[in-house]
């Protein structure tokens, strides 16, 4: 400062305006000088970290550099100058001071913030994280952080200390509560579904009342992040997800299987006894062979062990169109290469309804992608329908105007109709 007063007075300027000229001329000095050294650290420390990454075996060391963790180091450099230079200040030292703490003290939040950001992206690199994820954790301390950070920087300012304000906080504990409610209830029901394992990233899910269903792609403090399967992202409260009800097919997915539960209606009045045309026929199919010899051969013992007179087909036991088709269903799917043979499977008979009898089919593929399983649920049914006239049986759908065409046109061309004897 003084070396700035003596040149500017050779320079012929007045005393008094040069005390004026020399701070302004030594304010700007320090700003350069602050400035060109932190660029020159930025440049330097920039370089050694990136050669460092590219050559380093850790694939930790690449998280540290897209954080911009090296960069923000370097904001400590202008703020140790400006403290350093600060002397040259008397009437504004202390002040000058309190401005350079709390910018090391916000230099320091930033950079704890990027830390456990690098942390959290580290954590993410194992598998573990899709079990239990630590996003919601590390926003519970970084709101810690930018706490502490708030009180340490008024305390500074207003040169008192830090306990002084954090006794006052138990006064402000209501107003907390109101302000970070959410977060308090996203944090306890970020613990709930971590320990019981509920939730995990990638798991597909349904939510009816939010109208989600789609694949887990985020699990944050305050949100779960959904996208449909029609790619649009539903964003629900964590909290909502342990006071609302939500199916996981976590289950379903990792079984290895997926159910098939869907129901074929049979007209009841195409339902009939075999004849013996229609079991000669069914012999001829690969998959009735066996099942038709041996039901024959227990149904004729039967009849003949009780002398049954076979004159009327309501006397005693035989075969019937409906379960024979029931045969060929049960023996069909457990040839099927795409369902699961070491679940559930079974052909069963549903109570007669106004639309028909329900012919349900309950089985597991051995496949859970949602388009193969579709494919395989529609080559089944696609197989089943087409065959189901094979029996002697119609398959049940309500009138259309074909069917009335139809009708229309045959009540049409009767002798009645045309006025010819009948």
């Amino acid at each position: 400062m003084d070396f700035i007063k003596k040149t500017l007075e050779d320079f012929g300027v007045e005393a008094s305006v040069g005390d004026y000229l020399s701070t302004i001329i030594f304010i700007i000095f320090v700003i350069v000088v602050s400035l060109v050294a932190k660029y020159i650290a930025k440049k330097i420390t920039l370089k050694f970290a990136t050669r460092y990454v590219s050559k380093s075996s850790n694939r930790w060391s690449r998280y540290f550099l897209e954080r911009k963790i090296f960069q923000r180091l370097t904001h400590y450099v202008p703020a140790i100058i400006l403290y350093y230079f600060s002397y040259s200040f008397p009437s504004y030292q202390g002040l000058l001071i309190k401005l350079v703490i709390m910018y090391m003290i916000i230099v320091t939040i930033i950079i704890l913030d990027a830390l456990l950001n690098v942390a959290n992206d580290i954590y993410t690199t194992f598998e573990v994280s899709k079990v239990r994820p630590i996003r919601g954790y590390i926003q519970v301390i970084k709101i810690f952080i930018f706490m502490i950070g708030g009180i340490l920087v008024i305390s500074n300012l207003m040169g008192q200390s830090p306990v002084i304000l954090l006794s006052g906080i138990g006064a402000l504990s209501a107003v907390v509560m109101l302000v970070f409610k959410d977060s308090i209830l996203g944090l306890v029901a970020g613990i709930q579904l971590t320990s019981n394992d509920m939730l995990r990233v990638g798991d597909w899910i349904e939510m009816p009342k939010y109208d989600a269903d789609g694949s887990i792609t985020d699990i944050s403090l305050n949100t779960v992040k959904i996208q449909n399967w029609d790619k649009t992202i539903t964003t629900i409260p964590t909290y909502a997800m342990i006071s609302d009800s939500f199916k996981n097919w976590r289950g379903m997915q990792n079984s290895g299987g997926r159910r098939i539960k869907r129901s074929i209606y049979i007209d009841t009045n195409s339902i009939s006894f075999c004849t013996s045309e229609m079991i000669e026929d069914f012999k001829k199919i690969q998959y009735l062979q066996s099942y038709i010899s041996t039901k024959q051969k227990e149904i004729d013992d039967y009849n003949v062990r009780y002398e049954i007179d076979r004159s009327s087909l309501v006397n005693g036991r035989a075969l019937t169109n409906i379960g024979v088709f029931r045969a060929y269903i049960q023996a069909y799917l457990e040839k099927h290469p795409g369902i699961h043979k070491e679940m559930t499977l079974m052909v069963r008979q549903l109570a007669p309804q106004e639309t028909g009898l329900p012919i349900e089919i309950y089985a597991f593929t051995n496949k859970t992608e949602w388009a193969v399983y579709e494919g395989i649920q529609a080559d089944i049914f696609d197989h089943i329908i087409a065959i189901a006239p094979s029996f002697g049986l119609r398959i049940f759908q309500n009138p259309t105007g074909h069917d009335f065409r139809s009708e229309h046109r045959s009540d049409s061309t009767s002798p009645s109709i045309r006025g010819e004897a009948t």
